[in-house]
């Protein structure tokens, strides 16, 4: 302060600084107030206007509503012998949102219960198409040890758990793989179709055969249960329960004695065969050889095994009752014979002459019958027993192209039978509107096209179900009905009930007296004493108390090269270029079953399919309830008569020479 400067005084505010300290008082409780009213606003809103809600919430924080799957309805034969099965089993499962360090807790748990990478890659997959609080499979069909290694560590393992469950079983195995065909994991493309309500809880879906195109039947309907949960969503009790509903029962009309009868009869061998009841479309057998085994694809088969079926030389994941299509060489005979009567084209007692080679008129290329020479003078009836192919090559040609594709189509070549089962493929019947649709560069129909249609060559393309389906609907005089395989469906605890099959129109065959002559035609391939027919000495008829109608067929593979005739003893030579097929039906009178065989490899259809035939009719007489027929196997050296029944008159046969064969393919059939 400079000499003589004024000390200035400052006197405390005391009304001010009251007047400051009420306004900040008044602030505060305000604040107070007005905090004390939210609180109060709040509690009634949670405790009064929304008490209800919120009461719920709470009690939904410990009370969690869980899925219960139906259990799967089972597979019958028509016997009542168990072919589908729901055995108990234990899973490994993983909660997403209770596991910390997905990647650490598999290494971990993977020391306590062996995980294989096909079980880390499935979980993989499966975890990226489920939420977070859905359980997903780990590990399926845990041991005895593997639980109890896993009980000891289950602390360890936060959202891990042993669920029990069903799980499919298929006791009869590779049996009927391709008839009740297998169940597997759902995956995320069955997902984008399923009703995820239904399907709810469900891991497993039908992937072929009856479990496939039967899904809807033997699924079921699931439950629910309300479960009382801890903080670690382990299960403390259970408040509620609405029971599953489970899936039908299925009864097959397949005789499992049959079925085995007739697998057992390839012996290996590739091909294909099924049985049909004529009277009601009923499939008494199906059988596809190779098989394979259907209980590996239910939890998932393993990398190694998958390939060894993939990479079979056999196939054996191809049915090759539905999808072998091969080409039916003779057994179309009896077809072609039955559209010539029924057009009014030939009457059983015409006769044409066999010389060995037909040629078309105008034309210098010849069709040849497969027996040097010829076989004479030949009426219907010579020509179903023996085979002839020039009776059928100008019966084909009378009748035209346009007439066989609408005859043969109306018994069902060409399209799919209707069968029950899915993957089932057309074929292929020969005619000018498949031609122009499949071979836009020559649109032309040709004669010679159509004179190797009525041999079951050329175009043709049939399945073992086709021909057994076209078989059953002549055995049945012209009656035609839809293959089944299902018979009747129960629900648990209930009797079955038929699945009604009414045939599927009227009888086709316009005159009984058609059907007669061509089923004793069929009949002479088994019993003729003729040694041109194909069935002589095969005893295919020896021994079995019912008339047997038949048809060998013998189809190639490939056209001849040279100029050969299918007199080669090599056998292993013919058989790898012919596909072998015989079709039967009994008794011949008033047919009960029809059965159509094909060996993808056979040098005779008679000689190799027909024994395969006679041992599918010894096992349905076996189920009827008689015995088995003493029945020998064929032996090269006897060539013995089977019967005494006579051929049908016929003009003599003329005695032809040798007749050089033109430098042309021809059809085999099925003379030796």
């Amino acid at each position: 302060m400079k000499p003589g400067a004024k000390r200035l005084r400052i006197y405390k505010d005391t009304r001010g600084e009251g007047e400051l300290f009420r306004r900040r008082a008044f602030a505060g409780f305000a604040l107070i107030l007005l905090g004390l009213f939210a609180l109060v606003g709040r509690y009634v809103f949670l405790q009064v206007l929304h008490h209800d809600e919120f009461a719920l919430r709470s009690v939904n924080n410990s009370v969690k509503p869980r899925a219960i799957p139906p259990a799967r309805g089972l597979i019958y034969d028509r016997n009542g012998v168990l072919l589908a099965d729901n055995v108990p089993a234990f899973r490994l499962e993983v909660v997403p949102e209770q596991v910390h360090g997905m990647n650490q807790m598999l290494a971990e748990l993977g020391k306590v219960i062996p995980l294989d990478q096909d079980d880390l890659d499935a979980f993989h997959k499966q975890l990226k198409q489920s939420r977070r609080f859905d359980s997903v499979p780990l590990k399926m069909r845990l041991s005895e040890d593997d639980i109890a290694r896993f009980a000891v560590n289950r602390w360890r393992f936060p959202g891990v758990d042993v669920v029990p469950y069903l799980t499919r079983q298929y006791p009869l195995g590779p049996l009927f793989s391709h008839v009740v065909g297998y169940v597997s994991r759902i995956d995320a493309d069955d997902l984008q179709n399923l009703d995820a309500d239904r399907y709810k809880g469900t891991t497993h879906i039908g992937r072929t055969g009856v479990e496939r195109s039967y899904e809807d039947m033997l699924h079921g309907t699931p439950g629910y249960e309300l479960d009382e949960v801890n903080a670690d969503g382990r299960i403390q009790r259970v408040l509620k329960t609405d029971p599953p509903v489970p899936g039908k029962n299925l009864y097959l009309s397949i005789d499992s004695r049959i079925q085995k009868a007739a697998q057992d009869a390839f012996e290996g061998r590739p091909g294909a065969a099924v049985a049909i009841d004529p009277r009601n479309g009923q499939v008494l057998a199906m059988v596809s050889v190779p098989t394979f085994d259907p209980n590996l694809f239910v939890n998932g088969i393993s990398s190694a095994d998958y390939k060894a079926l993939m990479t079979s030389p056999d196939k054996p994941l191809l049915n090759r009752a539905l999808r072998g299509a091969y080409p039916p060489g003779s057994t179309v005979k009896p077809f072609m014979g039955l559209a010539g009567l029924e057009y009014g084209i030939r009457t059983p007692q015409d006769s044409v002459l066999s010389t060995g080679v037909f040629y078309i008129p105008g034309q210098s290329r010849g069709y040849r019958d497969d027996v040097r020479g010829g076989v004479g003078t030949t009426n219907l009836y010579k020509a179903i027993y023996a085979s002839v192919n020039t009776y059928f090559y100008k019966l084909a040609l009378d009748l035209g192209i346009d007439r066989i594709s609408e005859f043969m189509g109306s018994y069902g070549f060409g399209h799919p039978s209707g069968v029950d089962l899915p993957g089932e493929v057309s074929g292929i019947l020969p005619s000018r509107e498949w031609k122009a649709k499949h071979s836009p560069k020559e649109r032309n129909w040709y004669p010679g096209e159509t004179v190797i249609t009525g041999i079951g060559q050329g175009y043709w393309s049939v399945t073992a179900m086709q021909l057994a389906h076209a078989l059953a609907t002549f055995a049945g005089r012209g009656v035609p009905y839809a293959p089944r395989v299902v018979m009747s469906a129960a629900d648990v605890g209930k009797q079955p009930s038929p699945l009604l099959n009414p045939p599927t129109g009227p009888s086709l065959i316009k005159n009984m007296k058609d059907w007669e002559a061509v089923n004793e035609g069929m009949q002479l391939v088994i019993y003729s004493t003729d040694p041109t027919s194909t069935g002589f000495g095969t005893k295919l008829g020896d021994g079995f108390p019912y008339r047997i109608a038949g048809k060998s067929g013998t189809a190639e593979r490939f056209s001849r090269k040279t100029d050969a005739y299918n007199e080669d003893k090599n056998t292993a030579y013919l058989a790898a270029r012919h596909r072998a097929w015989f079709e039967a039906f009994t008794p011949a009178e008033n047919p009960r079953i029809a059965v159509a065989v094909v060996l993808e490899a056979g040098a005779w259809g008679a000689k190799d399919a027909g024994p395969i035939a006679r041992k599918i009719l010894d096992a349905w007489l076996t189920a009827q309830g008689g015995a088995v027929p003493p029945h020998q196997p064929l032996q090269e050296s006897t060539l013995a008569s089977s019967s005494s029944t006579q051929v049908p008159p016929t003009p003599e046969d003329t005695p032809q020479g040798d007749v050089p064969a033109p430098d042309s393919s021809s059809a085999g059939d099925d003379t030796p």
